[in-house]
C-alpha cells in the first residue's frame, strides 16, 4: 500500500491521484481532475499541471516557475466546498475549494473556485477565481 493521497481523500495515492499522474487513467469528474491536480502541486508534478490545461493555453505555462511554485509551498488539506456539474456525463464543471497551504512557516488559506471543461474528452482545468 503507497503513502495517504496529498488530495486528503483518505486513500492511498496509488489507487487516487497516482493513476493519474502516471497517465494510466484519466479523471472521469472535474472534482476527480481538481484533486489530482491538488496532489500534483504537492508532489511536485509540473509537466501533470501542464498537460492538464487546455491545448491552446499549454505553451502560455511556464514549466520551470510552476516547478518552483511547487517547491516553495507545502500542500497540508483540501476540503471541496461545492461542485456544479463536472459529472461524468457532463462537458463542464465547476469546483469550489479551500486549500491550506503553507510556505516559509506561514499557513495560508487558498479559496477558489475552478472552471473545468471536456477538451477532446479529457477534462481540462480552465481557470479559477480566487477570494479572500
Amino acid at each position: 500500500m503507497s503513502r495517504p493521497c496529498p488530495c486528503t481523500s483518505k486513500q492511498p495515492y496509488d489507487r487516487c491521484c497516482g493513476p493519474y499522474h502516471s497517465g494510466g487513467k484519466l479523471p472521469e469528474t472535474a472534482e476527480q481532475l481538481m484533486r489530482s491536480r491538488f496532489s500534483a502541486y504537492a508532489l511536485g508534478k509540473a509537466d501533470y499541471l501542464i498537460a492538464t490545461r487546455p491545448e491552446a493555453k499549454r505553451a502560455e505555462e511556464n514549466r520551470e516557475e510552476l516547478a518552483n511554485y511547487c517547491k516553495s509551498v507545502q500542500a497540508v488539506g483540501l476540503k471541496i466546498v461545492g461542485k456544479e456539474r463536472g459529472g461524468k456525463d457532463d462537458d463542464s464543471g465547476i469546483v469550489t475549494f479551500h486549500a491550506s497551504l503553507q510556505s516559509n512557516g506561514r499557513r495560508t488559506l487558498h479559496i477558489e473556485t475552478s472552471t473545468f471543461v471536456r477538451e477532446n474528452g479529457r477534462w481540462v482545468y480552465v481557470d479559477g477565481v480566487v477570494k479572500g
